[in-house]
């Protein structure tokens, strides 16, 4: 009974609190991590970007992958600033789960089926019990083989 008792901690642990860039807010978040998701949601991703960079928390795998994610989705897009961003938030936070999600979406974007893939698995195993980064990417990969 300890020994499940403990599987079931520790899985729980790695399930953690990465969300993805539409993630509902969370009463404790800091003023730049909720001001840059709703610019995001509004998708006004050149404000985000400022509020991003006015915050400077390049230490944060979330600051990392939100700016990633507003540099990919911004226009014109900024493929190779945004490449940058996700990899410094998976050196943060292997397992976070937006941004692997969005580094495979930037992955398609590029025709790098492999890279996207490779993510996808890092996802399945992040995703203990599934979800939504694993569904939405696995879709994505789906549609961009069914497209060549």
């Amino acid at each position: 009974m300890k020994r499940l008792a403990l599987v079931f901690l520790l899985t729980l642990s790695l399930i953690g609190p990465s969300q993805a860039a539409d993630s509902t807010p969370v009463k404790s978040d800091p003023a730049w991590l909720t001001d840059s998701r709703a610019s995001i949601k509004a998708e006004k991703y050149d404000q985000a970007v400022k509020q991003l960079q006015s915050a400077n928390e390049t230490s944060s795998a979330d600051w990392n992958n939100l700016m990633g994610y507003s540099l990919r989705k911004k226009q014109p897009r900024d493929l190779v600033g945004a490449e940058k961003y996700y990899q410094a938030a998976l050196k943060i936070d292997p397992n976070h789960r937006g941004a692997l999600e969005y580094y495979g979406e930037l992955k398609l974007m590029n025709s790098d089926l492999l890279g996207a893939e490779a993510l996808l698995a890092r996802l399945d195993k992040a995703c203990f019990f599934g979800c939504e980064e694993y569904s939405d990417l696995k879709a994505s990969i789906q549609k961009y083989k069914s497209s060549k």
